[in-house]
């Protein structure tokens, strides 16, 4: 399936679970349509775009792994996606990330992650809480910040900071996700 092919069909794709799921399981069972589905991702003014970020959410989730050899591009990428429906799923691809390389568990994140990578996944979470996003971007990139703030001294504080500063002009979610941040920072 060529890039194009895979375009058209990400016109079915909508918001239901069983959609993304669909698509996802065919980005799995065909690996060499990942790279597809990041090219039309950042296409990021084309409202497909959004259903690509869907099912690549969807595809990571089931197996981060198909992500190592494109997280150059990836994270080189990434902060050009602005419309709302996609920045949801990039924030929580950036959360999967982090859980998976501060895992317990060995695995192929915790070597391919770079501290390159890693600098703009932490610049990409800061930008999105401190601009007007929706609260799960603002949510997944809380705790990505928190994750990669063991290593990085400097991130507890601003995000402490930030989170302070807007608690209270924020919606219940994000109040929710910040207070448990917050108590876990103390």
């Amino acid at each position: 399936m060529t890039t194009q092919q895979l375009y058209e069909e990400l016109n079915y794709v909508n918001h239901s679970r069983e959609k993304r799921l669909y698509y996802a399981n065919l980005v799995l069972a065909n690996e060499n349509l990942f790279t597809n589905l990041l090219d039309i991702l950042f296409k990021t003014d084309d409202k497909i775009s959004c259903k690509a970020a869907w099912v690549l959410e969807f595809t990571c989730k089931e197996n981060l792994y198909l992500i190592i050899p494109h997280l150059d591009y990836f994270t080189k990428n990434m902060q050009k996606v602005h419309l709302d429906p996609a920045v949801r799923p990039v924030a929580k691809i950036c959360e999967y990330l982090a859980n998976a390389f501060y895992s317990k568990e060995n695995n192929e994140v915790k070597h391919a992650l770079t501290l390159t990578h890693r600098e703009k996944i932490i610049e990409l979470c800061f930008d999105y809480l401190i601009s007007d996003q929706k609260v799960a971007a603002k949510a997944y990139s809380m705790h990505t910040l928190f994750l990669f703030g063991k290593d990085a001294d400097w991130i507890y504080p601003e995000l402490k900071t930030i989170l302070q500063r807007d608690f209270y002009n924020q919606s219940a979610a994000f109040k929710a996700r910040a207070k448990h941040i917050l108590k876990k920072l103390k």
